[in-house]
């Protein structure tokens, strides 16, 4: 059966890609297949976004692995949720759409901003479901330690601020969920695997917020090569040439470095 199943999932894969939607508990998932190859990839977007965010790498992608890219609860058009999921939450989610797609190896998890957090999380609880790890600028429990180190009071109101953005979007599940700061999975939990963190270090004319002022990239940045370096296959990449969303911005670094951890698997 599981062979069968195997069988299925590839032809899955091979035919035009196409979204869909199934049912994961009681969420209707909008999910795509595509690509081909040895590999399989999880796309995972960032915080109150869909599966839309990938548009314009996945394509390249798709000629280099098989994807599947989805909408969690609440963005996208799945189901609609005031649900307050976790980061923990949100991967037992994930690790349910992987089964009910009848995926029984593991994923080369390539994850932007928020997303960052809940491939850890997912790594964490299910380490035998994870090749790999890839983070485009993902968010940290440590961005909000950083900012408060650079100007305690604006930083104070910078987060009441993006928290009642959060409650006005109808998605304070992901909003409160960042803002939190509880410990994320490390080394210990994730275990040695290639990871890469590929994030943006370019400077801004006229910064809205600590994080992207400056001395908020540069602690960034060094807080990123940091916690990479705690992994022996780790790895940090600093690009000057993009801003948040560098899969959009600069794919062919993305490429470049999903590439390298492949050939790290084989």
């Amino acid at each position: 059966m599981k062979f069968l199943a195997s069988i299925s999932l590839l032809l899955s894969f091979s035919c035009l890609a196409q979204v869909q939607t199934i049912k994961i508990g009681d969420f209707d998932i909008e999910y795509e297949l595509s690509g081909s190859g040895k590999h399989l990839v999880l796309l995972e977007a960032g915080m109150t976004r869909d599966l839309s965010d990938w548009d314009t790498i996945i394509p390249d992608i798709s000629k280099m692995v098989r994807v599947i890219r989805y909408s969690r609860a609440g963005n996208g058009n799945s189901s609609k949720t005031t649900q307050q999921f976790s980061a923990e939450q949100y991967a037992n989610h994930t690790k349910s759409l992987l089964d009910s797609l009848k995926v029984n190896e593991p994923v080369i998890h390539i994850s932007h901003s928020y997303g960052g957090m809940l491939a850890r999380a997912f790594a964490g609880q299910y380490p035998k479901s994870v090749n790999a790890l890839l983070l485009i600028d993902p968010s940290t429990e440590h961005d909000l330690d950083i900012v408060k180190k650079i100007d305690l009071q604006r930083a104070i109101k910078e987060t009441k601020w993006m928290k009642n953005m959060g409650l006005k979007d109808g998605m304070a599940n992901e909003y409160l969920d960042y803002w939190a700061k509880r410990p994320m999975p490390n080394f210990d939990k994730i275990g040695d695997k290639p990871l890469t963190i590929i994030a943006s270090i370019k400077k801004f004319d006229n910064p809205v917020v600590l994080q992207i002022t400056d001395l908020g990239r540069e602690k960034m940045g060094e807080a990123h090569k940091d916690w990479a370096s705690t992994f022996p296959q780790g790895k940090a990449v600093l690009t000057e040439k993009s801003n948040h969303f560098i899969q959009k911005e600069e794919p062919e670094l993305v490429l470049k470095e999903l590439a390298e951890l492949i050939g790290k698997l084989k």
